[in-house]
């Protein structure tokens, strides 16, 4: 009896899907400059499995998709920076090398393991300025894309980067950012959230600058 074939290309391909619905059905989290730093929200039923995190000084992680999936590349992004930091300066931790780093892991096992993992996340780093802020944001199949001021991973992502991106304004304060965040979310379910998860990076004079908020 002849092995059953699936073409190299279909098998990749139908991972890729298999992938990309695992990543929609999970809950939303945006990215918005305001005038202070970067805010992250998402909507978020637990109040222990985060999905906002702080990775280094400077520097924060979001997932959306399998928390287990995730939360793996959270703590090798942590060791990752820790050991660069360590061996190396603290300023030499930055976001586009940890983003490199998170998009290899997603890509190589859409190509060569069975099941590939649903996740997309979200690296996020200040700067002393606006213009130096860096959002990253690596999809499914490792596709790493770099966006300026707003955006979004999982679920509804591309109609909720269109409200945010739609008259962002780099100067507002983090009330305005989070009252447009989370119309941006009203707006696309149809009905206010209730729980929210909620984190910002903040420019000031201490070496972390990551925050929770109280939501």
């Amino acid at each position: 009896m002849n092995p059953f074939y699936v073409p190299p290309e279909q098998l990749v391909k139908d991972r890729a899907e298999f992938a990309r619905k695992g990543v929609a059905r999970g809950r939303a989290i945006v990215a918005l400059q305001f005038e202070g730093g970067i805010l992250l929200l998402a909507e978020n039923h637990s109040s222990t499995l985060f999905k906002i995190s702080e990775i280094y000084d400077r520097i924060a992680f979001a997932g959306v998709g399998r928390f287990n999936e995730f939360e793996s590349l959270r703590v090798a992004g942590v060791r990752h920076a820790d050991l660069k930091g360590y061996m190396y300066a603290r300023d030499d931790v930055q976001a586009k090398a940890l983003a490199n780093a998170f998009a290899q892991t997603p890509g190589n096992i859409l190509t060569h393991e069975v099941k590939p993992y649903e996740v997309e996340v979200l690296i996020v780093e200040l700067g002393d300025s606006p213009t130096e802020d860096r959002l990253y944001r690596v999809l499914y199949d490792g596709t790493l894309v770099e966006e300026a001021g707003t955006t979004a991973i999982g679920g509804p992502a591309e109609e909720l980067s269109a409200l945010l991106n739609d008259g962002h304004d780099a100067d507002q304060t983090l009330s305005a950012a989070l009252d447009k965040a989370m119309a941006a979310f009203t707006a696309v379910k149809g009905d206010t959230p209730t729980d929210w998860e909620g984190a910002v990076l903040e420019r000031g004079d201490g070496r972390r600058s990551f925050r929770r908020l109280d939501l």
